[in-house]
């Protein structure tokens, strides 16, 4: 049988579409297989590269193939889609993806280990508790409206205008029973979210380097833990530009004719990682009329120029590139003077 040098995988849930080619670029490989028929398939070949996109399952699958002897690179999507000649299918997504994995200069997602998504876990489970609350809340205010009981926005503010509101002579009673039972829901919630917010504040206790991490303004434990299991071995990025374009939080480029045009960030990357450092940045920002370091400076500076948003992303970004240096380099925080 030829060598199979490449093969890209298109992951699914039940079948997988596989596209392989030989040392000289011949497909020598094009074949539908099952779930279980992977891992039987590939453990016969010899070792060879194996590109799939970073998807659901695909940090599974590239452990469990480079126990196989592969090497297995991970691809962001955006990365693969201009390598499909065609119409969008599996056959066209998985030639796409055997042909971007042999790309030399072509960055690659890291494979987590399984710790880290262990801890990420975690992250989503609050995640999704976080974003419960808050449509239950929103919900809440607006059904609290319908009776002309309208309440400022912000979870603090509901939890505690809800028990005066539940007293209000002219709600029904079958309402008051609703809106009692939305109350107890969101005390619920609120004690799980406490919970979870221990449970990763006890990891951040436990890692080092997310200790690291909280040294540096505006990081907490849910953002160091988050940071520490989404990125893994920070030396994967070339530098802390390159992370921050990795996180979304570089402007997006339509430079042409020596003509460099900047336009808003590219929003790229981790989501979750992403609004975790605005945030972060946020309170940063609200601190700043107490600091007189070189930070604090540019960022009052770059405020009165460009306005609040755009400081804060710019605040972000930098953050970004010291958080990187801090997790390659093992080095404490050092705060400019």
């Amino acid at each position: 049988m030829t060598h199979i040098t490449r093969i890209g995988i298109d992951l699914a849930k039940h079948v997988f579409q596989l596209h392989g080619v030989d040392e000289r670029g011949h497909t020598v490989l094009r074949r539908r297989i099952a779930r279980a028929q992977l891992r039987p398939f590939l453990a016969q070949l010899r070792p060879c590269l194996i590109g799939m996109e970073a998807c659901g399952s695909a940090h599974y699958w590239a452990r469990e193939l480079a126990m196989l002897g592969h090497d297995v690179r991970l691809i962001a999507p955006q990365f693969v889609a201009p390598y499909r000649k065609h119409d969008k299918n599996d056959g066209n997504d998985a030639e796409a993806i055997c042909e971007a994995v042999g790309r030399p200069h072509l960055r690659f997602v890291p494979v987590e280990e399984i710790e880290q998504q262990a801890v990420l876990t975690v992250h989503r489970a609050r995640q999704l508790l976080v974003a419960e609350r808050t449509a239950l809340v929103n919900q809440t205010r607006g059904l609290l409206a319908e009776y002309g009981l309208i309440v400022s926005t912000g979870v603090g503010v509901l939890r505690r205008a809800l028990p005066d509101l539940l007293e209000t002579p002219t709600l029904p009673g079958l309402a008051r029973e609703v809106f009692a039972d939305l109350a107890d829901r969101l005390r619920a919630l609120d004690e799980r979210i406490a919970t979870y917010d221990r449970r990763v504040a006890a990891l951040a206790r436990q890692t080092e380097s997310a200790q690291r991490l909280m040294q540096a303004p505006g990081v907490g434990p849910v953002t160091a833990t988050a940071l520490v299991a989404t990125v893994g071995n920070a030396r994967a990025f070339k530098n802390g530009q390159q992370f921050a374009a990795w996180l979304g939080l570089v402007p997006r480029q339509h430079s042409s004719g020596g003509t460099r045009r900047l336009g808003r960030i590219t929003k790229r990357g981790d989501v979750y990682l992403r609004t975790l450092l605005i945030h972060g940045a946020r309170a940063v920002m609200r601190q700043l009329t107490r600091r007189t370091d070189a930070t604090g400076r540019w960022v009052l500076a770059l405020k009165a120029r460009r306005g609040f948003n755009k400081a804060v992303v710019a605040l972000a970004a930098k953050q970004a590139r010291v958080l990187w240096a801090l997790l390659a380099t093992g080095r404490p925080y050092v705060a400019c003077s």
